[in-house]
């Protein structure tokens, strides 16, 4: 009686961990490329997660506003929660507005209820704020789970990870190491991921992000890549 109830949690866990070996770069960019983000190759998405942040954010949109460059935002909903004014102007640069959550939690170490309260409760949360409905959405960590992809499906949003990043949230972080770590991944019909908010992360690394994003930008120009947001990204 015991075996066959213990093969049984063993297959559910499986199959609600399945979509995590995503996680791996080298394993999502050869099966599933839009999932990385992947899209048109005159082009590289900007991606920024984590906020709004009530000191960083602003400064990203003012820099973005002088680079003349649209972003991808996904944001969390108790960050929403506690500065909405800060999502409403993200929305209002024209900037695309996307999912994170609720909270930045694995979603690894939740079940199916609390992974569809938490995914639904950001994306209507953020839908009533910024009075814009999202389309993508991003799971904490990049760890994606069946539960997680199910419900993103039933809110009609589509997963979507990255295919380089700056570990801009690392203690030892600074510009120069933010920048030299997202251009060592760079490509046209990328997804760069950058984060404008040290919620999860070490305090103030928010700010070696900022430093890196005009010669990441630059670097973008040099190459003759558009930068943009992933809306006019064309992820397949």
């Amino acid at each position: 009686m015991i075996r066959p109830l213990l093969a049984g949690a063993a297959v559910a866990l499986a199959a609600h961990a399945l979509p995590a070996v995503t996680t791996f770069r080298p394993v999502r960019q050869r099966f599933a490329p839009g999932l990385s983000g992947v899209g048109d190759r005159s082009r590289v998405a900007l991606t920024i997660d984590d906020g709004p942040h009530p000191v960083a954010t602003p400064r990203f949109l003012d820099l973005l506003a002088r680079e003349r460059v649209h972003a991808t935002f996904f944001l969390l909903g108790q960050e929403l929660e506690r500065y909405p004014e800060l999502g409403k102007e993200i929305a209002a640069a024209g900037h695309e507005i996307a999912v994170h959550g609720w909270t930045h939690r694995m979603l690894l170490l939740r079940g199916p209820i609390s992974t569809r309260a938490d995914i639904t409760r950001a994306h209507e949360h953020i839908t009533e704020v910024t009075g814009v409905t999202p389309r993508w959405y991003r799971p904490p960590y990049g760890v994606l789970t069946t539960a997680a992809a199910l419900t993103a499906r039933g809110l009609g949003l589509t997963p979507v990870l990255w295919t380089t990043w700056g570990r801009d949230w690392e203690k030892r972080a600074n510009p120069d190491h933010v920048y030299d770590t997202v251009v060592k991944g760079l490509h046209g019909g990328g997804t760069i991921l950058l984060h404008d908010s040290d919620c999860t992360s070490v305090p103030g690394s928010w700010a070696a992000t900022l430093g890196a994003l005009p010669c990441i930008l630059a670097e973008c120009d040099h190459r003759g890549l558009k930068v943009g947001p992933l809306r006019s990204h064309q992820v397949s």
